[in-house]
C-alpha cells in the first residue's frame, strides 16, 4: 500500500461526516509496514466502537467508517474473518457495520461483515502456510500467500465498493 499522510486519510472517507472525520483518532503512521499493509485498518481509541479501514482503490485512498457491534456480555465464537478469511485466527473476529455514502447512508442504510478485531488481515494471509495446506514445496507455499493476499484485497475491496453504491 502506498503510505499515506494524515491529510489523504481524512479526506478518504466516504460514508462519515466532516465532524466524524475530524473526531476520529489516527493510528501511528510512522509505525505502519506500508509495504506489508493491504489495507489501513484500526479501532479508535477514544471511541471503543469506531473502527476504520482505508483502502487504496485505482490509485486512490478510500476510507469507510465502521462500528464494532457491543460484545460486552457476549460468548465469543469461533468465525471466519470475511477479508482474509484466515482459518487460523478465527477467535478474534467481530461484525463491522458501516453506514452506505450519499443518500443511502442517511437514510439509515448499512452493510455489515465479519473482519479481524484488530484488522491484523494482512498479517494473517502473509504467515507461513501450514503443511497441510502446501507440502513441502516453497514454490506452492509463495503462490499460496500470493493467492491470498490477492483475495484479501479483492473481498475488503468489494466491500468498501459496497458502501459506496449510492442506491
Amino acid at each position: 500500500m502506498t503510505p499515506l499522510t494524515e491529510k489523504q486519510i481524512r479526506a478518504s472517507f466516504v460514508n462519515a461526516s466532516k465532524r466524524e472525520v475530524a473526531q476520529a483518532t489516527l493510528p501511528d503512521l510512522d509505525a505502519v509496514d506500508w509495504d506489508r499493509t493491504d489495507y489501513l485498518g484500526w479501532r479508535d481509541r477514544k471511541a471503543p466502537l469506531a473502527a476504520y479501514a482505508v483502502l487504496e482503490i485505482d490509485g486512490e485512498p478510500v476510507g469507510v467508517l465502521l462500528r464494532a457491534a457491543d460484545r460486552s456480555g457476549r460468548v465469543r465464537r469461533k468465525s471466519l474473518c470475511a477479508w482474509c478469511e484466515d482459518v487460523v485466527a478465527t477467535d478474534d473476529v467481530s461484525l463491522y457495520v458501516a453506514r452506505r455514502g450519499g443518500a443511502a447512508g442517511r437514510q439509515g442504510n448499512t452493510i455489515g461483515t465479519l473482519i479481524c478485531t484488530d484488522f491484523r488481515c494482512s498479517a494473517n494471509v502473509r504467515r507461513t502456510p501450514t503443511s497441510a495446506e502446501a507440502g513441502n514445496d516453497p514454490a506452492v507455499r509463495e503462490l499460496i500467500v500470493e493467492r491470498r493476499v490477492t483475495g484479501l484485497r479483492e473481498r475488503s475491496r468489494r466491500f468498501v465498493e459496497e458502501v459506496r453504491r449510492t442506491r
